[in-house]
Parts: C-alpha cells; sequence; structure tokens
C-alpha cells in the first residue's frame, strides 16, 4: 500500500488478515538491513559545529554492533530475564545498546537527568544487573549523579561505561582522552573509579566489551519469541518515581509496522529521519528508531542533547539542507522555536513530514509552520503503555488541524462511558465525550508493580483486553479522534511529562507546608511550566522565595522545579475532600494568557477560563475594545486552548 489516506484505507489493509511480523525487534531490524546492506543506517555528529563530518554507519555496520552488543551481554551472563538499563544521552552506544540489549535480555531505559536518588530506585526497582552509562567527562554531569546512585542499586553487578572522547573527530580525539583521565583523577583522585564504585559492581569499557565479538549472529543462540519481555520504559505514575512499563518484542514490532503503514513508500531506504527527542523517551526510540530501521531508512542522531544541543535549533535549517532530512519528531515547543529562525535561503525542499505528539499543537503554530515551511506537520497521539503511536493523521489524506488522526492498522480505539467506578457501561456515539480506550499487539503487558495495575484494564464484554488511557476524548463521524482532556495531572514542558507528585511529596517534606498541589502553567515557548500552590500549616509562616529555594534542593528533576509557588489560604476541595486540581489550572491558564495579551499590547478588561465538555478548556477574553480582536486572536492562537472574545461589560 502507498500509504493511509482514510479510514477506509485502514479497514482495507485489515481485511487482508493478520500481518505475518517478524517474531523480535532483532528480527524486524535485520529485515530492514537486509534491503540495502550498505545502505547508511545512523549517522552521528558529537557537535553541531562538526555535522558535515558525522559518522556513519552502514546497515551492515550497525547490525554488527548490535550483534556484538547482545553478545558482550551475553559474555556477562545476561538471558532472557536480565535487566539491562541505561543512562545515557543520545549516543549510537544508545542504539547498539537498545537493541543489542533486547537481544540479550530486557532493556530499562532511564531519563540522565534524573538526580541520584531517583536513578538508584528505579535500578534497583527494576531488578537492573548491568548498567551502561558515560565514564566521568569535563563539563558533563552524569557520572557524578550515577556514582551516587550505584550504592543503591543493590542488584547491580556490571558497569559498562562509554567515553565520549572516543566520539571526539580527528587528532582531537587524543587530547579528549586526556581530559577524560584528568576529570577520572579530580573526582576520585588515586582510587579512581575502582574506589568509587561499590566493589560487587564491575566495571568495563563499552568499547573494549565489544571489540571482538561475534557481529553475525548471537551467541546465546537464543529464539526470541514475540511474546519475550523486551523493555522496561518509564512513564509518569501517581508517586515521586515514574511507573515501570512493561513491552515485549511483540508489542514493539507491531506499533513499528503499523506505524510505517500509515507512511507506505514514503518511508524507505532513500529517506533520512533526524533524530533530535531523547533515547530514553518511546517517541525516539520507536518513531525515530525501530520503525524507520524495519524499513531501511537513514537516521541521523544530532548531538547528545538532541534538539537542546548548542547550535541544534538555530541551524536546523542548514542541517535539513546538507543531511537532507525527509522527516523528524518534535514537540510542539520545538516547532514553536523552528518559527523564530529564519529559513534564509536554505534549500528545505527534501522535507516531507514533520511528527508532533507529547502535547496539544496550538492552532496558530501549526499554521504558521506550514506556510513558512511547506511542511506538512501530522499531528499524532500516543503513549508508553501503546508502545508508541496510536493514532496519527494520515499522510495520504486530509489533515485536520487540533485532531490526533486516525487509530493505526491492527489497533482498535474508542471513546467509552464508564461508570464512577471505572465499568464499562457503553460505547460513545459519534462526537460523544468519553475516555479513550485501546486494544490491540502494541498494548504493553502492564506496569512492573501489580499495585499500579488497578484500573488499568476496561471489560468492554467483547474479550478483547482495552487499556484505561485516562484521556478524554470524541471520535467523529469520519474516524478522526480528538482529545477534550489531558491524562491524569501530567504537567508536559516541551513534550516531556513530568508527574506533578515529584515536585507535591518533596514540598509536602517542608515543615511549614500542610498540602500542596502542582499544575501546569501554560507557556508559549514551553507549552506548560509547573507551578505550585501550597497551604501552610495553621500557625506555620513561610514565605515563597523560601519555598522555591526549598525546592530547587529537593525536586528531583531539574525541569520539575517549578516556575512559581503561591501560598493561599486554602486549596480549593471536591465534595469529598481531594484537592480540586482544575480549578488551579483555570486560574493559571486565565493569569498566563491575560499576561500574553498584556504583552501583546492588547486591552482586555477580564480574562477567566471555564470547563466545557466537548471542546476543553475554554478562555473567555472580555475586550475593551473590539478593534483589538485580531491582535487579540492572534495571541491566544499561540495556545492550545478554545477561546471566545467578547466585549468588556459597560
Amino acid at each position: 500500500m502507498s500509504g493511509i489516506g482514510s479510514l477506509r484505507d485502514i479497514e482495507a489493509l485489515e481485511s487482508e488478515g493478520p500481518p505475518v511480523l517478524p517474531s523480535s525487534t532483532l528480527e524486524m531490524i535485520r529485515r530492514g538491513a537486509a534491503i540495502d546492506p550498505n545502505a547508511p543506517a545512523l549517522s552521528f555528529f558529537l557537535r553541531t559545529a562538526e555535522h558535515a563530518r558525522a559518522e556513519r554507519w552502514s546497515y551492515a555496520e550497525f547490525l554488527q554492533c548490535i550483534h556484538r552488543s547482545a553478545n558482550a551481554f551475553h559474555a556477562l551472563g545476561a538471558d532472557k530475564d536480565t535487566v539491562i538499563a541505561y543512562v545515557l544521552p543520545n549516543l549510537p552506544e544508545t542504539h547498539f545498546t537498545l537493541w543489542g540489549g533486547e537481544a540479550a535480555g530486557i532493556v530499562m531505559a532511564i531519563n540522565p537527568l534524573l538526580d541520584a536518588a531517583a536513578i538508584g530506585a528505579l535500578l534497583a526497582e527494576a531488578g537492573a544487573t548491568i548498567l551502561v552509562t558515560l565514564a566521568p567527562f569535563p563539563g558533563v554531569d552524569l557520572w557524578p549523579r550515577v556514582c551516587k546512585a550505584l550504592p543503591a542499586a543493590s542488584t547491580l553487578r556490571h558497569l559498562l561505561l562509554v567515553d565520549l572522547a572516543e566520539h571526539v573527530p580527528g587528532p582531537r580525539r587524543i587530547a579528549a582522552r586526556l581530559l577524560g583521565r584528568r576529570e577520572r583523577w579530580r573526582l576520585h583522585g588515586w582510587s579512581g573509579l575502582r574506589g568509587a564504585v561499590p566493589a560487587r559492581i564491575e566495571i568495563h569499557d563499552f568499547k573494549r566489551a565489544l571489540r571482538g565479538r561475534n557481529g553475525d549472529s548471537l551467541d546465546s543462540g537464543r529464539r526470541i519469541e514475540p511474546g519475550d519481555r523486551s523493555s522496561y520504559f518509564c512513564t509518569g505514575g501517581t508517586t515521586g518515581l515514574p511507573k515501570i512499563a512493561v513491552r515485549t518484542h511483540g508489542n514493539e514490532v507491531a506499533n513499528a509496522w503499523s506505524a510505517g503503514q500509515f507512511f507506505g513508500e514514503d518511508m524507505g531506504s532513500n529517506k533520512n529521519l533526524f533524530c533530535g527527542l531523547p533515547l530514553f523517551h518511546v517517541n525516539a526510540a520507536m518513531a525515530t528508531g525501530l520503525m524507520p530501521f524495519a524499513r531501511g531508512a537513514h537516521v541521523i542522531l544530532g548531538t547528545p542533547q538532541g534538539y537542546r544541543g548548542e547550535g541544534v535549533v538555530p541551524r536546523f535549517w542548514e542541517l535539513v539542507e546538507r543531511h537532507r532530512i525527509h522527516f523528524f519528531s518534535g514537540v510542539p515547543t520545538l516547532y514553536a522555536a523552528l518559527m523564530q529562525v529564519p529559513v534564509a535561503g536554505r534549500d528545505v525542499s527534501s522535507l516531507e513530514y514533520g511528527l508532533c505528539g507529547a502535547a496539544p499543537m496550538p492552532v496558530e503554530v501549526i499554521r504558521g509552520f506550514q506556510q513558512r515551511t511547506g511542511l506538512k506537520i501530522l499531528e499524532g497521539y500516543g503513549l508508553t503503555e501503546s508502545t508508541c503511536v496510536s493514532s496519527l493523521n494520515p499522510p495520504m489524506g486530509e489533515r485536520r488541524i487540533g485532531s490526533i488522526g486516525l487509530r493505526l492498522p491492527g489497533q482498535a480505539m474508542k471513546p467509552v462511558v464508564l461508570d464512577e467506578n471505572g465499568g464499562y457501561m457503553r460505547d460513545c456515539a459519534v462526537d460523544e465525550v468519553g475516555i479513550i480506550a485501546i486494544s490491540g499487539p502494541n498494548v504493553f503487558a502492564g506496569y512492573k508493580l501489580d499495585a499500579q495495575n488497578q484500573g488499568l484494564w476496561i471489560d468492554c464484554g467483547d474479550g478483547r483486553r482495552w487499556l484505561n488511557t485516562g484521556d478524554l476524548g470524541r471520535q467523529d463521524a469520519d474516524g478522526y479522534f480528538w482529545l477534550t482532556g489531558r491524562r491524569k495531572d501530567l504537567i508536559i514542558r516541551g513534550g516531556h511529562n513530568i508527574d506533578p507528585a515529584s515536585i507535591e511529596a518533596p514540598l509536602h517534606r517542608h515543615p511549614a507546608v500542610a498540602m500542596a498541589a502542582a499544575v501546569g502553567r501554560p507557556d508559549a515557548h514551553a507549552g506548560e511550566v509547573p507551578v505550585a500552590y501550597v497551604q501552610l500549616q495553621a500557625g506555620a509562616s513561610a514565605n515563597e522565595d523560601e519555598l522555591l529555594a526549598f525546592a530547587r534542593e529537593h525536586v528531583a528533576e531539574r525541569a520539575a522545579v517549578p516556575r512559581a509557588i503561591h501560598i493561599v489560604e486554602a486549596l480549593p476541595l471536591t465534595p469529598v475532600g481531594k484537592i480540586y486540581k482544575p480549578a488551579l489550572k483555570q486560574r493559571e491558564i486565565a493569569d498566563a494568557l491575560a499576561q500574553a495579551l498584556r504583552e501583546g499590547g492588547v486591552d482586555a478588561s477580564r480574562v477567566s477560563a471555564r470547563e466545557d465538555g466537548s471542546r476543553g478548556v475554554v478562555v473567555e477574553v472580555r475586550l475593551r475594545d473590539l478593534a483589538q480582536a485580531d491582535a487579540a486572536a492572534r495571541i491566544l492562537g499561540l495556545f492550545a486552548f478554545a477561546f471566545e472574545l467578547h466585549a468588556a461589560d459597560s
């Protein structure tokens, strides 16, 4: 098929019967490599300034690196139940570890921005025995945090260190190696790494561990089955730590196949994809990882920090021109940032699609970006629990701005009405809002901790296992889905999920705090930024600056540190005594948009936000001068909310 254009195309594809799919992610990559073993599979540049001299691996070389990684893990004792964790930025070794680790055991992806306590707790909870991370290197703060995490990771037995100096091009590599050794001396002195790492953990150099290993097949002789666990990816939870989602080879293969069907022949060995999202996140691992690798396409990793790397966004159009990039995946904040970068005569004609998910995309950003670049933005929807992509606007059909598109082939998706206990009542009618439920081979096995699986599944009486996504949405008459509410209370900053509990729990440890609630404040650049509301203990005193300083010290992830903390006399509560966060969220929405209007020179007498059953949050603006309506609409269009403009009350 040449790609998906409508729901009819999806149904026609499904009528052909279930596809015969590879049994594992390794077999899927092997098939992609067989299309043209000499074609480029992976490129990488350490610094944007050196992008023209990127390192490159052909498919034959890439597959050898995956086999060697798997065999190195096997030599350390890994079997199909061994958890192989990585705490790495975007590097070629991250891909080698990801896919080689899945071939040898179970891969565990951990966010390298977490603090030492969180990293240690996740390693312990996953039962990891092998960890791949960065060796000490000047200017990189990852090793000190990982080193502090090791004592808590009681099951860990092997530590493989990736040396960034190996990616420094030319003669400067020798100097970089010396700098790395100097950094080890600075941190650990005569005792070195051995003195800093618990005695139970063996230390290995990643490059040496792979050297000489078999690059053609698995030494273990393992036959991977679709039901075998492939990976643990973290997702937002109701505790301070993320939940660990258990996924199988069958989940990942099915999702990569069904997402690939949307693009048809447009995704193949002659196409280049830029990966700028972090490889601890499923979007980067699947949408700009397994899916293109399965089709023999070329993935370009741009700096270890991806889009956050120095010069990547300011020089993005230069990167597109030089590397003839056809696809990339990003979040709304990336597109908003790229709108501020002049194309400046660069040839960006290779660009075909930009994928966007993780957070609602403001309508004005979509329109403005498409007008400036000619690029088609495909909004979609996905979650770690459904492996990655669940719906997408069709590349070959109508792209409805504001919609998350059509469901993927082979996956069922529908809004349902649940009772107050979470039990299934009925399917929703056309355009009726309900809980989005998903079923199919891409849906994960569940969370690692059984207690977190309560209320996760919906019994619709049809014999299928339906995932309760927690998101509110509707489906129109043509099969397009529209989100109307946010999954639980997650704060989405630049496409990155922040669990409010990771902010609230530390604040509750302050002796003056009685209750705390964190919500997202709309931000034109980051999508949302976290803010917190605090109710103090009776008779206690504290000011907002003091609480902010406390949060900076105790909130584990830098991105989760609240932008502001507001002390209130009493937090709003539901009739059963729970904190009513929608009221706080609406307050932040109204305040943020009022501020944006003021900064844009628009005189509004009143800005308020309310919940609408079918449209989600609606912002109402009272203008003192209706002649400013166009200016107000342009500003409000930068945010992902419906809005209404009215004349100010006389």
